[in-house]
């Protein structure tokens, strides 16, 4: 096995890499699309109103002017405002196209990795910087905000945690447990409950969701006081561990909670759950069970409730609204290890895609709506590159090589 597909071991929880069962061979087709009509998802931004001249890059707030053609890197982070327009980012940089990827101009460069990318619309947007005054110990990131749609970036504060940052107008924003009002420059601290598995992810300030785990059953908790209590609203047996739960939002009472169970032979289980009523009633969407790391958590490998996502681990969760998400699968032992399926129903039914794309380091899922959006492909030693859909991911289509990774310069 290549030095590359070593590597898939070590990505992270909604990144896993795993293989062997359900793997995909077709590939996209190579040439470049036109740019797509029309509006985000798991979804762009947001910033600050204040702005800079181009800066040194060493300095604490630095920036940098839009240029016709951009240096690039391994893409770590995508966000879209609408589907012409949204923002990549890596090592040090960040670059945004209002073309849908067949143009780029530069409008960052400085230190450190940018790990996500949040925008409210083409003008306000967020990012979130890892490697710099990130906090005691390194748990969190340095914000960087833009209030002109990325002609400036500037300082915009911090976050405390590595979860999950979304902004629900330009000062209030929730990453993992904690919540900003001032647009980042302080956070306070919401309760959650013991034995948490993963982030818990707060919707808005009082409407929140946990994963706990005891013994040998884990537990989806709901609070709808900004954390003061927190009540079970599903419990189920497991035959194995739980190593990890993401959770996603479309709406007050909405809730999508994967549960990631055990992985051995380069494969990991797990398994996907929605509600649209505030946890009264929870539908099994996917359960994905493998040969090599045992039965999706909740269930054993007789269980035949759910769907089954394709490859071999998953991939990225992106949440349209409370009928459509996306979900990526990924096989390490394919030539082609990137897939992706989606429901439009809340998960009653689930399709599969018939399309993979290259990509070692797991891949990065955005959509604009129901029908358009962005797949990128990422690798440590080749170039990421980016697909469009039009037609909520039927087809992909080619639109954009970026540069090598630097590390493999």
């Amino acid at each position: 096995m290549s030095f590359a597909r070593s590597m898939k071991l070590s990505i992270a929880a909604s990144t896993f890499l795993i293989a062997l069962t359900g793997c995909r061979g077709a590939s996209v087709s190579p040439q470049p699309t036109e740019a797509n009509t029309a509006a985000p998802s798991a979804a762009p931004t947001a910033a600050s109103d204040a702005s800079v001249s181009p800066a040194d890059t060493d300095k604490s707030t630095p920036s940098a002017k839009p240029t016709a053609a951009a240096a690039t890197g391994m893409v770590t982070a995508v966000r879209l405002a609408d589907p012409k327009s949204g923002w990549t980012a890596g090592e040090g940089w960040i670059a945004r196209t209002d073309d849908a990827g067949k143009h780029w101009s530069m409008q960052y460069q400085g230190s450190g990795t940018i790990r996500q990318v949040f925008a409210l619309n083409g003008t306000n947007a967020w990012a979130a910087v890892e490697g710099t005054d990130t906090g005691a110990g390194g748990a969190g990131y340095s914000l960087l905000g833009t209030a002109d749609g990325g002609k400036h970036w500037t300082k915009a504060g911090m976050v405390p945690n590595k979860g999950f940052l979304h902004f629900v107008n330009k000062t209030e924003a929730y990453s993992a447990n904690a919540k900003t009002t001032d647009g980042g420059k302080t956070w306070s601290t919401l309760p959650v409950p013991e034995r948490l598995v993963g982030d818990a992810y707060f919707h808005d300030a009082k409407n929140g969701w946990a994963v706990t785990q005891n013994k040998d059953a884990a537990a989806i908790m709901r609070t709808a006081d900004g954390g003061k209590t927190w009540n079970t609203v599903m419990s189920r047996t497991l035959a194995g561990q739980l190593n990890g739960a993401i959770i996603r939002s479309a709406g007050a009472e909405d809730a999508w909670v994967e549960w990631i169970g055990d992985s051995g032979m380069t494969q990991t289980s797990y398994s996907l759950f929605h509600s649209v009523d505030g946890g009264k009633q929870w539908l099994t969407v996917l359960a994905n069970s493998t040969a090599g790391a045992g039965p999706a958590p909740g269930f054993t490998m007789e269980n035949t409730e759910g769907h089954k996502n394709s490859g071999s681990g998953p991939g990225p969760l992106y949440v349209v609204n409370p009928s459509t998400a996306f979900m990526g699968g990924y096989c390490g032992a394919c030539d082609l290890p990137n897939s992706v399926g989606k429901t439009t129903d809340g998960g009653k039914t689930w399709i599969n895609g018939t399309q993979s794309i290259e990509g070692y380091a797991g891949a990065l899922l955005a959509m604009a709506d129901d029908k358009q959006g962005w797949w990128i492909g990422t690798d440590h030693t080749t170039p990421s590159v980016m697909y469009t859909t039009s037609d909520g991911g039927a087809h992909w289509t080619k639109a954009h090589t970026f540069d090598k990774p630097k590390s493999a310069s």
